[in-house]
């Protein structure tokens, strides 16, 4: 074979080799691409821990009266917030050195709101505010603030007003009866309110006072009222925080308001109306100020116009003209167009201590120290 034809053989045997090494490339699939791992999920923020709010309580949860509207305030917290927060509360604890052990121990313990029910904690407030500046305290019924201490109060001269004209339309002896706790500006306020409500209707009432130098002592609210019917009063209000006074009268035949809470169900027959507090709405603007950020200093005095003070479960026999002069102060009182210190209004002396159409502020009912006339006795040292 020539060396022309070996050539032309070789070069046919590469062709057909390079022939089949396409055919196979041709035939041989992509592999597809790795697939690309899903992002891991993003990990969810820390809940915050929920805000720690606790109450000092000067008597029990079950007295029917002012700690029992303090607590169901505080639960009114808890039903609004949620997990937010959580609460707690101490009772029965004394207006003295205690005080001051029992707010440094709910400091201590966490809490960064706490809640003084009582005017007697205001100085233990006052000394333990200043070791502990990240928690805020509130003082109700006082008027000394700090950097972290603020004061709240309700107005509760608005529905001893209200009871009083109730009780002047009702009484039959015009002479009314005051079971009274400790003689400070917000207690004789309420019995001067009292009374000037019962003026409104009945200018010949005359009011009695017995002091028991204590808020919450049954035995001795029931031997105040009872000296008081003994003394001819027939409807009697009391500044005191159990329901003992109502008791009293019913037991004795005559009537009687309830105080702080709806206390109708301690005496149906006597019961002429409750003025109650409902401390829900500021506990609930407290503890979302401090939640919020928006917590300040100073002080609150919330009334009827906040929903923070009424006159509840008036009884039937009330006269209809009565009722309606309660909604029309209540109406006054929401509006502003209604004002129950406006002169003019005379001491117990006879002297004027409020000119015509003048309307005492608050820093001259936050000052009451004297009786108005009508009320009998002197206001104790």
């Amino acid at each position: 074979m020539s060396n022309l034809s070996k050539r032309s053989l070789i070069k046919a045997f590469a062709l057909s080799a390079l022939a089949g090494a396409a055919l196979i490339g041709c035939g041989k699939k992509e592999e597809a691409p790795a697939p690309v791992p899903a992002p891991a999920p993003a990990a969810e923020a820390p809940k915050p821990e929920p805000l720690k709010v606790a109450f000092a309580y000067v008597g029990p949860v079950g007295d029917g009266g002012w700690t029992f509207a303090h607590d169901n305030g505080r639960k009114a917290v808890e039903a609004e917030f949620g997990d937010k927060v959580v609460t707690s509360f101490v009772e029965n604890v004394p207006e003295s050195a205690d005080a001051e052990r029992v707010l440094r121990d709910l400091a201590g313990q966490g809490n960064k709101l706490i809640f003084g029910t009582t005017f007697g904690y205001m100085e233990p407030m006052l000394k333990v505010a200043p070791d502990f500046k990240d928690v805020k305290f509130e003082h109700a019924t006082g008027y000394k603030t700090a950097e972290n201490m603020r004061t709240y109060d309700s107005r509760t001269y608005e529905g001893a007003y209200m009871a009083g004209v109730i009780a002047g339309a009702m009484t039959k002896t015009n002479t009314l009866g005051v079971v009274a706790s400790i003689p400070i500006p917000e207690v004789i306020r309420n019995i001067n309110s009292f009374t000037l409500g019962a003026q409104s209707v009945n200018p010949k009432v005359k009011t009695k006072v017995v002091w028991v130098n204590g808020w919450f002592d049954p035995p001795k609210e029931t031997e105040a009222a009872t000296s008081l019917i003994n003394g001819g009063a027939d409807v009697l209000m009391q500044n005191t925080d159990s329901p003992a006074v109502l008791k009293t009268a019913q037991e004795k035949g005559v009537r009687a308001f309830g105080w702080d809470s709806d206390m109708s169900a301690y005496g149906p027959k006597a019961h002429l109306g409750s003025a109650v507090i409902n401390w829900g709405p500021y506990y609930i603007k407290a503890v979302g100020d401090a939640l919020n950020g928006t917590w300040t200093t100073g002080g609150v005095w919330w009334g009827h116009k906040e929903g923070a003070i009424d006159m509840v479960s008036i009884a039937e026999d009330v006269p209809a003209e009565t009722k309606a002069k309660i909604d029309t102060i209540k109406a006054g009182l929401k509006d502003g167009s209604f004002s129950i210190w406006k002169g003019p209004i005379l001491g117990q002396d006879g002297k004027e201590v409020l000119a015509k159409d003048a309307v005492a502020d608050d820093a001259f009912l936050g000052g009451v120290k004297f009786y108005v006339k009508g009320v009998e006795g002197k206001v104790p040292n």
